[in-house]
């Protein structure tokens, strides 16, 4: 299995190789690398993919409190161990928060953004709770096939549950702990989004109801070099996930553009 040890992190990644500019792929909360296979299929013969576990998920993991700016200096140090000095950020949900704060911490090195299901901003307050209280239930019990359907539902939408909540029930149940701390205590970049000039992507799953259609909208207006907002129709959470085709085209027009 491939690692890197950078960051002082021992990070599971797969990288496609070949000679293309290089695209990294960061996945959203309680997902990993896999998420992005419809992607990598589409890309790995034009572009290099390099797909990657944040801490605390897939086979990376997190034994100590950490943030997304963390996360970001994680993707950086990586690419670095690869040999890479430029890439495409791709980002779910979270990976989306740690793309726009590598664009922050490394401006010449992010090529381009592409955000899926992102924002800038914080958890409402409203939704903290009702998030804290699943937490503390999958913490304390383990993800019941109840709390599994919910919240792959709120995630995957019409996606298949099954492979993801396997893999939730495989894992110690205490792993959720340090990302979900670093999920709700997030500080807020919407003030920054002006500095990031970028060429920039934006896809939006219209029936996503943990992240609304407004922040999609923040980013393309406050993104300088945000180019599209590509709304997608009856997709939920991971857009890329429940609807790959509706994403990969635009995915790899907006990649061929700016590359």
């Amino acid at each position: 299995m491939p690692f890197a040890d950078v960051n002082g992190q021992h990070i599971f990644f797969e990288d496609s190789g070949g000679v293309g500019p290089a695209v990294i792929l960061s996945h959203g909360f309680l997902m990993d690398h896999e998420m992005f296979a419809a992607q990598v299929a589409a890309l790995r013969g034009e572009f290099r993919c390099i797909a990657w576990d944040e801490r605390g998920f897939g086979a990376t993991e997190a034994a100590e409190p950490f943030t997304f700016w963390d996360s970001a200096d994680d993707a950086l140090a990586l690419l670095s161990h690869l040999g890479v000095e430029r890439a495409f950020f791709v980002g779910m949900s979270q990976g989306g928060f740690l793309s726009l704060r590598a664009a922050l911490r490394a401006p010449d090195r992010v090529r381009g953004l592409a955000l899926i299901d992102s924002q800038a901003g914080r958890e409402p307050p409203e939704a903290i709770p009702l998030y804290q209280a699943m937490t503390d239930e999958w913490v304390a019990t383990g993800p019941s096939d109840e709390l599994a359907e919910t919240i792959a539902g709120i995630l995957l939408g019409p996606a298949d549950h099954a492979p993801w909540i396997a893999k939730w029930k495989a894992r110690p149940k205490e792993f959720i702990r340090e990302p979900f701390r670093t999920l709700i205590a997030r500080d807020d970049l919407s003030d920054r989004l002006p500095e990031i000039t970028a060429p920039a992507i934006v896809f939006h799953g219209e029936a996503d109801v943990a992240i609304p259609m407004e922040k999609a909208e923040q980013l393309l207006k406050e993104l300088p070099g945000c180019e599209e907002l590509v709304r997608i129709p009856d997709a939920g959470h991971a857009a890329n996930v429940s609807h790959p085709d509706a994403v990969n085209g635009p995915l790899v027009e907006f990649l061929r553009r700016d590359a």
